[in-house]
């Protein structure tokens, strides 16, 4: 593969309600749209630690958006911006406008909430990947969201110490738009276990061995109709910096069978 397909490239995509979404692909082949986990970007979750390279030097095009109020894509201050399931119909209006067909899903954290309600709302890639990502995760994201706004709410007064300091730490390092955050947070739909069976493309729920923040991965692989269980070293947030991660989803997504 000449350097040229490794490059990131950047572009545009307009949303279903015309936020703009920023794009970054490396790579050319069958296409791979990867979506990233909450106060992240595409760049940090995907780029920066060699995934999206090793996706490309396999032979596969690693198409990275920024999700709504991350990144470089648009962050409106307006609750109408943010309707029940909006990364979803952010995803599905993606995969319309690059003109996705024959492609696979990645998802990790919130990019795995909102991969496994886009499949259930529709979309039908050929593989899914459900990264760090347990079965109570997808169904108990009120909880969820009640730790994350908390932290926004006392974003200036929290310490070392605090259970809200990690994440507080990571949206500093981000410069996170803590008003879009707030909205989007309550605009992401939970998903019953029920809902699970509509799930029915081959699935690999990849999961850190110490990350247990989203429930039991062993069960959402027993829940899903066709999924197995991969472990990889690391916690929730130190799973992403491991080269195993990359590893995991090449030989997932490049298998024949």
């Amino acid at each position: 593969m000449e350097n040229a397909d490794i490059e990131v490239r950047s572009e545009r995509v307009t949303s279903f309600d015309g936020a703009g979404l920023a794009v970054r692909r490396m790579g050319a082949g069958r296409p791979v749209l990867m979506l990233h986990g909450l106060f992240s970007s595409a760049e940090m979750n995907w780029i920066r630690f060699g995934h999206a390279r090793k996706l490309a030097e396999a032979g596969f095009e690693a198409v990275m958006p920024d999700l709504r109020a991350h990144g470089d894509s648009a962050k409106p201050h307006e609750a109408e911006a943010y309707p029940p399931g909006v990364l979803a119909k952010d995803a599905a209006a993606l995969v319309e406008a690059l003109g996705l067909e024959d492609y696979d899903l990645v998802g990790f954290s919130l990019g795995s909430r909102t991969s496994a309600r886009a499949v259930i709302d529709g979309l039908r890639p050929r593989r899914l990947v459900l990264g760090g990502m347990g079965l109570e995760g997808l169904a108990g994201w009120n909880r969820r969201a009640a730790f994350f706004i908390d932290a926004i709410d006392r974003f200036d007064e929290v310490e070392r110490g605090d259970p809200a300091f990690m994440a507080v730490s990571f949206m500093k390092t981000m410069k996170i738009d803590r008003v879009a955050a707030r909205l989007l947070l309550q605009a992401v739909d939970d998903t019953d276990p029920e809902e699970l069976a509509k799930i029915t493309m081959p699935t690999l729920v990849l999961c850190g061995d110490k990350d247990d923040d989203n429930g039991s991965a062993t069960k959402l692989a027993e829940a899903l109709p066709d999924a197995r269980h991969v472990e990889i070293p690391g916690t929730h947030m130190s799973s992403v910096t491991e080269g195993a991660l990359g590893d995991a989803l090449v030989e997932f997504l490049g298998a024949t069978a």
